[in-house]
Formats: C-alpha cells, sequence, structure tokens
C-alpha cells in the first residue's frame, strides 16, 4: 500500500482521480489540497465520494505533508508543478503532473505557447512522456511523469502503427477533433454555460492550439522526423469525450490495414480496435480508461481515415495518470482501472 498527494483537488481531473483510487487496492489517498476549499470535507464537495474519503479534507499545499507520500499528482493549472516538483523529487517523492507542464522537451516551445519562462527547464531532461503504449519501460523506471493530454492522446493512438509503419505521408497529416465541455476545466468560463454551449458546435484554435506542439513532438518520435500536421479542435455540446477524426495520404499500397492495427495494440489493455467498418461512438468510453479505435480507407483510394474516441477525464487524463502510477511502482497495470465504461 502507497500514499498519494493530490495538488489541486476541486477540478474535473481531481475528482476523477478520486473516483479511481476509490477502487485501487494499493492506494490510499493522504493528502488533498486547495487553497479555495481548505477545511472542507471532500464527500462535502462531491457527495458521489460519500463512502470512500469521509475523512479526508482538503488543505492549503505543504510541502512536508506532501513529501511524505510516495507520490504526488499535480492536478492543476500550468506553471504550479513548476515551483513544487523539484523539491518533492529531492524529497524522494516521485510525480505525476497532469498539466502540461513538463510535456514538451524544449523550454523555448514551451514559453512560446504557454505566454511565460518555463518554471523548471532542469528537470525537462528526466521528465518522461507518460503514453504508456509508447512509453512503457520508460515510465517504470521515471520519477517524474508528465501525463499526455486529451487531445494528444487521441491523435497520437490513432496515427501510431500508421506512422511506425511509415505508410502515411508525415508531411500531410489532418486531425480533425471534437471535445466535450468538460476539457476546458471547472473554472467559470462564458463559452462553456449551458445556453452558450448547448445545442451548438463550434471550432476553435484553429491557427494554433496549445495541443499542436505536443502533438507534433509525439508523431515526430514516431515517424522518425518532423511531421507536418493540421489540428483543429472542436467544442461540442457533451459532457465528456473525444472524438478524434484522422486523415493520412498512403504512399504505397499498405496491405491489411485492420491487421496492423490489431497488431500493434495487441497487448494493450487500455486500446480497443474495432471490427472492420466500425464507428465508435464517445458513449462507449465513458467513465473508462479506454481509446477505442476503427481504420477505414474510404473507395480503397489514397486515404485512410482513423476514428479514435477517450473520456477525456480518464484515458485522456486522470485514468492514463493512474495507468502510469500503475507501472511506476510495479502494480496490475489495470488496478483501479478495470471499470466498464456508463452506458447510457
Amino acid at each position: 500500500m502507497i500514499k498519494v498527494g493530490i495538488v489541486g483537488g476541486t477540478g474535473y481531473t481531481g475528482v476523477e482521480l478520486l473516483r479511481l483510487l476509490a477502487r485501487h487496492p494499493e492506494v490510499e489517498v493522504d493528502a488533498i489540497t486547495s487553497r479555495s476549499e481548505a477545511g472542507l470535507g471532500v464527500a462535502e464537495l462531491y457527495p458521489n465520494l460519500r463512502g470512500h474519503y469521509d475523512e479526508l479534507r482538503f488543505s492549503e499545499p505543504d510541502p512536508e505533508r506532501l513529501a511524505r507520500c510516495d507520490a504526488v499528482f499535480f492536478a492543476t493549472p500550468h506553471g504550479v508543478a513548476h515551483a513544487l516538483a523539484g523539491d518533492l523529487l529531492e524529497r524522494g517523492t516521485r510525480v505525476i503532473d497532469l498539466s502540461a507542464d513538463f510535456r514538451l522537451r524544449d523550454a523555448g516551445v514551451w514559453a512560446d505557447w504557454y505566454g511565460q519562462p518555463h518554471g523548471a527547464p532542469g528537470l525537462l531532461e528526466e521528465a518522461v512522456y507518460g503514453l504508456p503504449e509508447v512509453s512503457r519501460d520508460q515510465i517504470r523506471q521515471a520519477r517524474l511523469i508528465a501525463v499526455p493530454g486529451c487531445y494528444p492522446t487521441a491523435v497520437q493512438l490513432g496515427f501510431l502503427p500508421l506512422l511506425e509503419a511509415g505508410l502515411i505521408d508525415a508531411d500531410h497529416l489532418i486531425a480533425d477533433c471534437k471535445s466535450g465541455v468538460t476539457g476546458a476545466g471547472r473554472g467559470a468560463k462564458v463559452p462553456s454555460l449551458l445556453a452558450e454551449a448547448s445545442e451548438s458546435m463550434k471550432a476553435y484554435g484553429a491557427s494554433g492550439h496549445r495541443h499542436l506542439p505536443e502533438i507534433r513532438q509525439g508523431l515526430g518520435d514516431a515517424a522518425g522526423g518532423e511531421v507536418g500536421l493540421t489540428f483543429v479542435p472542436h467544442l461540442t455540446p457533451m459532457i465528456r469525450g473525444i472524438h478524434a477524426t484522422l486523415y493520412g495520404r498512403l504512399t504505397g499500397e499498405p496491405g491489411d490495414l485492420q491487421r496492423l492495427f490489431e497488431d500493434r495494440f495487441a497487448n494493450e489493455p487500455f486500446v480497443d480496435v474495432m471490427p472492420a467498418g466500425s464507428h465508435p461512438e464517445t458513449r462507449s468510453v465513458k467513465g473508462a480508461n479506454l481509446c477505442r479505435i476503427a481504420v477505414h480507407r474510404p473507395g480503397n483510394s489514397d486515404t485512410v481515415v482513423v476514428l479514435a474516441v477517450i473520456d477525456n477525464l480518464v484515458k485522456g487524463a486522470s485514468g492514463q495518470a493512474i495507468h502510469a502510477l500503475n507501472l511506476m511502482f510495479g502494480f496490475d497495470e489495470t488496478a483501479g482501472l478495470d471499470a466498464p465504461a456508463m452506458m447510457p
């Protein structure tokens, strides 16, 4: 049994960590921080957790208490983990960061996209990008994990088999993605209001989104060089979910694409390659740490279309963070993550 802390426990990814860890047989949540809700019981703010965390209360961030944990999750806005991660690592506590603080290897690129200097550039070389389907062995040895973003998770998993096999033109990739409103966080924002987001869909960040350099970095690793990517995210009127429709141009006869995907993910517990001709739905992964994928070749043309769906709060955030924790501490990879999706 290990003890973990959660910094920033009142947001959507924080409460999702609590929900999933409530079923984890090897983990005890020892500390959860929130400056705004310090002193409030977790079950008071989130009544769905009554009976699981009745004694746990939000507290001010206390480095001494957090350092007594075996691992600390940061479910915080960017920039917060910069200030605390180094101290925790020096004290022997492992860090799993759900923000974007350590995802990009280049501190200058990070500063360009996030509008401020990187606060801990000395840790970037040590940080391991926590996509288990790519970096499983590195995650097992890591002290600092950068949990991938939600869009980057769906897009990378969808393109991965094609790029690794060199079957598509890496200079002309297209990712057309849709997200539920929880992707914008729990903070009050006018575009997230029911009257603003309901019965409507819109694109945003078409000329440049913060996840773009992260996706390019991961796809470039798979392709063995830089990639050209057009990435357009959309806000859709649903609470949670990511749907990524991915387009690539085949560079030759690809053979059996269905078999390619099935073989690549055959041993991955959290990637489900659907039967040929399938169209995965976001509701089929709601609440589950799972990416469902289908591959199509319309009209037997030179275009391949990949459909990938995830829950942005689970496989796109908190579930993936717990998967990394399981690998780091030698637990069963599926511990705390084996619940099926919720339908309807």
